[in-house]
């Protein structure tokens, strides 16, 4: 690469002096100074090396003495022949392939220049016989297809889960005790969490297939002079491909040749607006413009969304924008998610307890002088009862129950890890354009010539009977600007004065003319201009030079209007008002029909007036003002020329293309058509444009807030734009520490990682990005101790989001890309969907939390009662049959009932969880082995008291043990339904399935306890009355320790509360 780039610059240098002629070497090189006596012998010795290049290189400059005046040639040929035996002469590099221009945007060089730089033109292109060579030089214009997994890799990685390797030793652990029946069961659960987490990572795997469909499959080039469609692989680098209304760019390329030509680049900037090219080069000092700067450049997969075009291909495959977005995507880690860590850290803390408690039952056995294989056998049947099998299963369940409950609200779940870490996020970054704002433009504020304010209520209704217009008279501004500047409030300007501001429904039959006339040039009279008999002729498109946009409309003779010509523009406010003479003066309201008189002339008494500085100073300062709230602020003009003037009809119209020109067309030439001059305008008003944020935005900031959620806005726009967004949806808030800074993508580029993080205050808005950016962004947040949701719906989002510990793209507007790299999926791509789907986040782990308090609590109890029984030298209560049964009928249904459980009322006003936290936290803990206690030493007293009874024997008292143990664990179900409350204030009835698990769980029990058969496979016996009587003791005991640790629980709470 690096000894291409070195012949590259040979030939920039060959290229550029080829274009040159003798007299402009002489004046660039000035050989006869370099060559003076008292000249450096380097810079002597530099001269005649160029010098023999010049003449070795190049035929028309063979004779050096050409190159220098005659009364100096003396001074140069002693030079020669001083250094001609010890220089040694530089050859000229071939021309096929170590020449080759570098892939790179070439946004700073003209045209001409480029095409011989890649040696081809715009009549015929490359030839057809230099293609195999730049194929295998630059390579195919594709991207690389990433090797997919197999099968049986994909179900290897299910099993490596730390939580499947447990569920895998259970199973070998019963297997080895000939327990087969307990061995179905859990390789049943193993069986189904594999098929679940295959299915989903199968799904995951479809985000790169879809980044292949964004490769355009055909394009048409010119080659060997013929326009031909060829594959979009074939395309290299100095192709000439042509681009028409529709198509997709397929290659990044250079302008060559521009008609009207805009392009929809919302995929790479996520800007909605169809962006103007030119042909024209940019001058800058920095290499790296931003893509939405690149005037001159179209990006493979983007849209021509308006006129016609030919590009120079400078970049091909991975080399292209979308190309290194896939580099991105293939190379970012796929994290596991906090959920998933920290149940493989709860996991590992249940290995390293089974393979305690074994040791210490096999020391006590010893110590006992007992059968080492026996308390070997006890041992391992302890360390399956302190595995529970169902946690694998139950955490599935109850993430999928969230994905179901998360759809109804619009929010799809692609994986479902992050269904829980969605709950957990402590940073949304979310993308403007499309996300936070409806990803439209339209008229925010309308001021006009007379100086009078029109708000607009619905800024992107399309139809005209929606919304309305709030008038806001000088006298009303004035007194708000009063009280603003008193108060130092927020303006609110429906209630900071008692003046009201006039409301104009928009379908209003008698509105300001002003107001009417202004909205149909804003709009170029494409609403009007059928109804009321306006002939379009010519238009001449938005231009980055002229910055200004015109048509010329020819309306014709009616009961109404003279015959006319009538030119309405519309660009930057200042531009505008160099073209303008005039500007229209106070009108009085009237008819719906009447403004179409006033612009034409027509109206007696309102014809405009002569442009003077104090009105030039009182626009300026009214857009200075419009611009200051994030507004697009474009100036309105127009002109009318009378048909005895200047006589023009439908079939005179001239299309001019802005880009390519010709000076017979062009207006400022001596025989231009005089109507298509923008001058001599007559100033109407100026219109503020802005893609305003979606109703329920700010709602949804400030439920964040609540929440403990900081929303950041990443946004490729304007940072004044970005920045008047977010004050308005109340993400920066100027009043509130901390709370406004915003900072550009250029500057970014200038950080370190490192430097990003220690940013302090962080930024709230992030605008000008790059994709790159967006990438840093969010992995500085996770170096800060973050769990970071990323949103946006371009492609120039997917790095960014695949990055971010949960990705959510939008389902309406967003790319098939960024939502298969997604891990959520927003179906009306709406941001308070977000929301929601925290909540649900939120409660999903608060349920997982409940059932794992719930399943270890039961699995401990069932520990604790045999540990206890080992240590006093008494037989083990329980079977391994027993204790599987019981997990089984007691610890799966509740705890998949407790998956369910409704959300609690404070949910979404606490604190985001610690990332880093453990799963369970000191009060959970804490609960656990009260609960585990309660549930093992009311059954241990029961089964003593029952081994001491004479009359009942040792499977009866296991039996009775056993149906204790269930039923409390049953109750506990209910008990578990929330780690503070009373309940006796949320009851049992709250949640459904719990009722239907629990009775479900007791017949199962009861079966087990009672049917011939059933209980001698489960070795049990039937339990008598009195025996009953003993179990309901135990649980009114169970309700009241537990009311008892939730009372000391709450206090804990509210005081933690009151600390933070």
């Amino acid at each position: 690469m690096i000894l291409n780039k070195c012949q590259f610059i040979v030939e920039e240098f060959r290229t550029a002096v080829g274009e040159k002629n003798i007299s402009d070497l002489y004046n660039a090189l000035k050989l006869h100074r370099r060559c003076r006596k008292d000249a450096d012998p380097e810079i002597k010795q530099a001269a005649v090396a160029i010098i023999y290049m010049l003449t070795e290189w190049f035929p028309q400059f063979s004779d050096w003495h050409e190159l220098v005046k005659d009364d100096e040639q003396s001074d140069v040929e002693k030079v020669i022949k001083e250094f001609t035996d010890t220089i040694k002469k530089p050859k000229m590099p071939p021309l096929q392939g170590v020449a080759l221009p570098p892939p790179s945007l070439y946004f700073d060089r003209d045209v001409t220049r480029l095409l011989k730089m890649f040696r081809t033109s715009l009549a015929d292109g490359l030839s057809s016989t230099s293609i195999e060579g730049l194929l295998e030089h630059y390579g195919p214009n594709k991207l690389p297809e990433p090797p997919k997994p197999s099968i049986f890799m994909m179900i290897l990685n299910q099993l490596k889960d730390f939580m499947v390797i447990i569920l895998l030793t259970a199973a070998i652990v019963t297997a080895a005790e000939k327990d087969f029946k307990g061995m179905g069961v859990l390789l049943f659960v193993i069986v189904l969490n594999t098929i679940i987490g295959f299915t989903q990572e199968y799904k995951a795997n479809k985000a790169l297939e879809a980044l292949q469909k964004l490769s355009v499959p055909k394009a048409q080039v010119i080659r060997d002079g013929e326009q031909i469609i060829i594959d979009s692989s074939q395309l290299v680098p100095g192709d000439i491909i042509i681009l028409e209304e529709g198509d997709a760019v397929p290659a990044d390329i250079r302008i060559v040749e521009s008609s009207r030509l805009e392009v929809i680049e919302s995929i790479l900037t996520g800007e909605s607006l169809p962006v103007s090219k030119s042909v024209k080069k940019i001058w800058t000092s920095t290499r790296n413009l931003p893509l939405g700067d690149c005037k001159g450049n179209a990006f493979m997969s983007t849209v021509v969304a308006k006129g016609r075009g030919k590009g120079l291909v400078v970049r091909t495959g991975n080399d292209t924008e979308i190309g290194k977005i896939s580099a991105a995507i293939t190379s970012a880690p796929k994290l596991t998610t906090p959920i998933q860590r920290k149940l493989a850290r709860l996991g590992q803390w249940l290995v390293a307890i089974a393979i305690l408690l074994c040791a210490s039952i096999i020391i006590v056995g010893v110590l006992y002088k007992r059968d080492v294989k026996y308390m070997v056998d006890i041992g391992i049947t302890l360390a399956v009862s302190v595995i529970p099998e169902g946690l694998v299963a139950v955490t599935t369940v109850t993430m999928a129950v969230g994905v179901r409950r998360m759809a109804k609200r619009n929010a799809i779940v692609r994986t479902l890890p992050s269904v829980e870490t969605l709950g957990s996020v402590t940073v949304i970054c979310s993308d403007k354009t499309g996300t936070l704002t409806e990803g439209k433009m339209g008229p925010s504020e309308l001021w006009t010539a007379d100086d009078s304010l029109y708000s607009f209520t619905e800024p992107t209704s399309l139809d005209p009977n929606v919304g309305g217009v709030l008038f806001l008279s000088q006298e009303y501004r004035q007194k708000v600007l009063k009280k603003s500047r008193i108060s130092s409030l927020s303006l609110n300007l429906s209630e900071k004065t008692d003046l009201k501001p006039q409301e104009i429904p928009r379908n209003s039959s008698n509105p300001p003319a002003h107001m009417v006339a202004a909205l149909m040039i804003s709009s170029l009279c494409n609403n009007s201009s059928k109804e009321h008999g306006f002939t379009k002729v010519h238009e001449k498109p938005f231009d980055s030079e002229r910055k200004l946009m015109s048509v010329v409309y020819n309306i014709m003779e009616s009961e109404r209007f003279k015959s006319t010509n009538l030119i309405m523009a519309k660009g930057a406010p200042e531009e505008l008002l160099r073209k303008c003479t005039l500007y229209l003066p106070n009108v009085e309201t009237l008819t719906s029909t009447e403004p179409f008189d006033v612009i034409l002339g027509q109206k007696d008494g309102c014809q405009p007036e002569e442009l003077n500085d104090d009105f030039v100073d009182l626009v300026s300062e009214q857009s200075s003002k419009m611009a200051s709230q994030g507004l697009r602020v474009l100036g309105l003009a127009f002109k009318s020329i009378s048909v005895d003037d200047f006589s023009l009809t439908a079939s005179d119209a001239i299309s001019i293309d802005t880009n390519n020109e010709s000076k017979e067309n062009s207006p400022s030439s001596s025989n231009a058509n005089p109507l298509f001059a923008e001058d001599n305008l007559t100033f109407v008003g100026l219109i503020g444009l802005i893609d305003p944020p979606k109703k329920a935005v700010s709602e949804s900031v400030y439920e964040c807030k609540k929440a403990g959620i900081k929303v950041v806005m990443i946004t490729g726009d304007h940072v004044a734009t970005a920045t008047a967004i977010a004050t308005d949806i109340g993400i920066i808030e100027p009043d509130v520490p901390n709370m406004s800074r915003a900072i550009r993508g250029a500057e970014l580029d200038l950080l370190s990682d490192e430097a990003i993080t220690e940013l302090d205050p962080f930024p709230n808005v992030f605008a000008r990005v790059s994709p790159d950016n967006k990438l840093k962004i969010v992995k500085a947040l996770q170096n800060m101790g973050n769990s970071v949701a990323m949103t946006g719906d371009g492609v120039n989002d997917a790095p960014a989001i695949k990055a971010a510990d949960v990705g959510v793209a939008m389902g309406i507007s967003g790319t098939e890309i960024t939502k298969q790299a997604a891990d959520i999926v927003l179906a009306n791509d709406d941001f308070s969907t977000i929301v929601a789907a925290v909540e649900e986040g939120r409660q999903v782990f608060d349920n997982i939390l409940k059932f794992i308090v719930y399943l270890l609590s039961c699995n401990g109890a069932e520990i604790i009662l045999m540990f206890l029984c080992t240590a006093i030298n008494v037989p083990l209560p329980f079977t391994t049959i027993m204790i599987l049964w019981a997990n089984i009928i007691a610890d799966v249904p509740p705890a998949i009932s407790l998956g369910v459980e409704p959300a609690e009322k404070d949910i979404m006003r606490r604190k985001p969880r610690n990332p880093k936290a453990p799963v369970l936290g000191k009060f959970a803990t804490a609960i656990l082995i009260v609960q585990a206690f309660t549930m093992s030493l009311l059954p241990f007293g029961v089964y003593m008291l029952a081994r001491n009874d004479p009359k009942i024997t040792q499977k009866d008292a296991m039996s009775l043990t056993f149906t204790t143990l269930t039923t409390m664990q049953l109750l506990q179900g209910f008990l578990s339904g929330t780690l503070y409350e009373s309940i006796f204030k949320t009851g049992i009835l709250g949640n459904k399935w719990m009722i239907g698990s629990v009775f479900g769980s007791t017949f199962a029990m009861l079966l087990g306890v009672y049917v011939p058969g059933i209980n001698t496979w489960l070795e049990l016996t039937p339990i008598p009355a009195l025996g009953w009587v003993k179990i309901l003791i135990c649980c009114v005991v169970q309700i009241v320790i537990s009311e008892i640790g939730k009372a000391f629980g709450r206090r804990f709470r509210d005081s933690k509360n009151r600390s933070d």
